[in-house]
């Protein structure tokens, strides 16, 4: 059987590290020609490096494949364009976009600053924009091409303290989206992977929030390794799965699972306008029967609206 990704040009962002180095590894050995960008950032975003990208790009080669590094930040349409346009200079087209940066600026909501709410939406969601449009003109004239990108559950499902990560997560499944109705017609395909597995962003994630019920990242989950993101990530990649489109799909470990796309689970119906009182009882009793509070406040919090609580 012969390699699954011969010939193809890869550009893989955040590879230097965790899953994107597993990407740009796999990527290689399955006979792409790989950029390996990453400025070698620390997990907040801050410094500089380039040893991370030329140190995947060196075990490549060593392996007898193809890669060039880069350097430059996702978060600016010009550093995207510029990653693009490496992969163009370097093997002559761009088949595949894999877009895994990200950092994390985890803090409460109460006490998140403009700016760490602003880095983190930069480097996730408007990386994966400035990556994707210059990526998106060149397939759109080849008609073809693959758009990877990474949302995460905590965007998908919420996590305590990630609401700049969750609100860029989310994002980026809309995004998804949107780019494969854009662009399937042209024969380009977009997809999204919600992966779990233990890199440095979540091994930072403090073990009592990791071990909480109702998590989005649990003690279980900081065991799964993240070389086991890389197949099904690549699959999409591949010829193969030139019919898949606008999916995003949970992995974690042996462990694959198709997303759901947001649907209505219960609906009420009148003719006319809704008037408070109507909504005050339909509303518990019919459209959110069954369903539970993420986050409920605690029993001796004196909440308005809270029935009272019957003596013991």
């Amino acid at each position: 059987m012969g390699k699954k990704l011969e010939g193809k040009s890869i550009v893989i962002t955040g590879s230097g590290r965790g899953i994107g180095r597993t990407l740009a590894m796999l990527a290689a050995a399955e006979g792409a020609k790989v950029v390996v960008n990453d400025p070698g950032v620390a997990m907040d975003g801050s410094g500089c490096d380039q040893a991370p990208a030329d140190e995947v790009v060196g075990a490549i080669r060593s392996a007898g494949g193809t890669a060039v590094p880069n350097y430059d930040s996702v978060a600016s349409v010009q550093g995207g364009e510029a990653i693009i346009q490496t992969c163009v200079d370097s093997f002559g087209r761009i088949d595949c976009l894999i877009n895994v940066a990200g950092i994390l600026r985890d803090r409460m909501v109460f006490n998140m600053s403009e700016q760490e709410w602003d880095d983190v939406i930069a480097v996730h969601l408007k990386g994966h924009f400035a990556c994707s449009k210059p990526a998106a003109v060149l397939m759109r004239q080849q008609r073809c091409g693959r758009i990877i990108n990474f949302t995460s559950i905590s965007g998908l499902r919420g996590n305590v303290g990630q609401a700049n990560y969750g609100a860029a997560k989310a994002g980026i499944a809309g995004f998804t989206r949107v780019l494969a109705r854009d662009l399937g017609r042209y024969g380009v395909t977009c997809n999204a992977i919600a992966p779990i597995a233990n890199t440095r962003m979540t091994t930072s994630v403090p073990q009592q929030r990791a071990a909480a019920p109702g998590s989005a990242v649990t003690a279980e989950s900081l065991e799964m390794r993240p070389e086991q993101i890389a197949p099904m990530t690549l699959f999409l990649a591949t010829d193969d799965a030139w019919n898949i489109n606008g999916q995003i799909f949970h992995v974690s470990g042996g462990m694959v699972s198709l997303a759901h796309p947001e649907t209505p689970i219960a609906t009420i119906t009148k003719d006319g306008k809704w008037t408070l009182a109507e909504l005050a009882t339909l509303v518990p009793e019919h459209l959110m029967q069954g369903i539970t509070n993420p986050s409920p406040p605690p029993d001796d919090l004196d909440i308005p609206g809270r029935p009272a609580k019957a003596p013991a």
